[in-house]
């Protein structure tokens, strides 16, 4: 008995080295999605060898939602906890699909039937068209020469303002195409159509879409192409490089963004997702179009994308608060009045000894 309980353990094992290795290979997914999904099914596994329960025929329903539950009680956020529910379930209609052997039956998924504890949807961070517009208009703005930077050396002075010409070119293609850090990161010099005002795009799975760029975007790109000549070897393909030459890393463009904002008079936590959320609820809010906002995001699914129609509908409740008559609050209700006695004419005594009925 103990023998066919190690040799279920072993199986576990092998069929998530599979499993790990069909995401890699067959389904292409980025490594960050790969390591979360790794990460997700090792604390499952770590769980469930603790409960002496780390084999095929003894983890069913009951114990998937007990292990949800512990989650719950440790703290675990509900998303996270869907995330690692979601995983689990991946995890055993893969081995239902492709390794029969390690399965209790090939139409059984022991976590289709295992929820995640509701959690209150947040919606995501955006900027509005003037924040965006005051962002952007100014970003060469800290390149100026000041007294702090006056003792800077000429050469350091150049490559500071070459930098800051960068970071606008990062933040007008991210707001321009509604990309996401990994694919901004990824982008080569080839990507980019200046003629067409186009690039293209690799997003997750590898899949490609072609957006269009602006204007503003392509000027901002052509200002860095130049300047990009002085940093970057011949060999190297990057769109984007550091001031040594390589690919801008993630966590440099996110540190680049975070300071970006330090000039304005209304200071944000500027991050890439921010300008990729405002490119969608913008575009959204012009345009109605939900459709082409999915294909412009590369969203696989229209829900992923409907979350941004939360958000103009939170935009247009706050005009309709704001200007329908039977919608304001109290105390503008009030306040009109009071100026409306005010330009009532014979009225000011009245008014001033609050005769008038309310």
């Amino acid at each position: 008995m103990a023998k066919q309980e190690q040799h279920t353990e072993q199986s576990l094992k092998a069929a998530t080295e599979l499993f790990i290795e069909h995401l890699s290979v067959v389904r292409r997914l980025s490594p960050h999605t790969i390591a979360a999904y790794q990460a997700d099914l090792n604390h499952f596994y770590l769980q469930c060898a603790t409960e002496q329960q780390a084999n095929f025929t003894r983890i069913d329903t009951d114990m998937i939602r007990q292990y949800a539950a512990r989650l719950h009680r440790g703290g675990l956020a509900p998303s996270s906890i869907q995330r690692k529910l979601s995983s689990i379930r991946t995890f055993f209609s893969f081995t239902n699909r492709h390794i029969n052997q390690f399965s209790q039956r090939t139409d059984y998924n022991p976590a289709d039937d295992v929820k995640a504890p509701k959690a209150n949807k947040k919606l995501p961070t955006t900027m509005d068209v003037d924040q965006v517009k005051g962002l952007l208009d100014n970003a060469l703005a800290k390149s100026t020469p000041s007294s702090a930077n006056k003792k800077l050396s000429a050469e350091k002075q150049r490559e500071n303002e070459a930098l800051a010409i960068r970071d606008k070119a990062i933040m007008e293609t991210i707001y321009a195409a509604g990309l996401r850090l990994a694919e901004l990161a990824a982008l080569n010099i080839y990507d980019i159509d200046i003629d067409a005002a186009l690039v293209s795009v690799t997003g997750k799975g590898d899949k490609q879409r072609i957006i269009p760029l602006g204007k503003e975007s392509i000027n901002a790109i052509n200002a860095w192409l130049v300047m990009r000549a002085e940093f970057a070897d011949k060999q190297e393909p990057a769109l984007f490089v550091s001031r040594r030459g390589s690919r801008l890393s993630h966590r440099a463009i996110q540190q680049r963004l975070k300071t970006a904002t330090r000039h304005l008079e209304h200071q944000q936590n500027l991050h890439p997702h921010m300008l990729r959320h405002s490119f969608a609820s913008h575009m959204l809010e012009s345009s109605g179009d939900l459709r082409a906002v999915q294909e412009l995001l590369g969203h696989a699914n229209l829900s992923t994308t409907q979350i941004y129609t939360h958000l103009d509908f939170q935009h247009l409740a706050q005009v309709y608060d704001k200007s329908h008559p039977r919608a304001q609050r109290e105390s503008a209700r009030v306040d009109n009045k009071e100026k409306s006695k005010d330009k009532l004419p014979g009225n000011k005594k009245a008014a001033d000894k609050n005769t008038i009925e309310e």
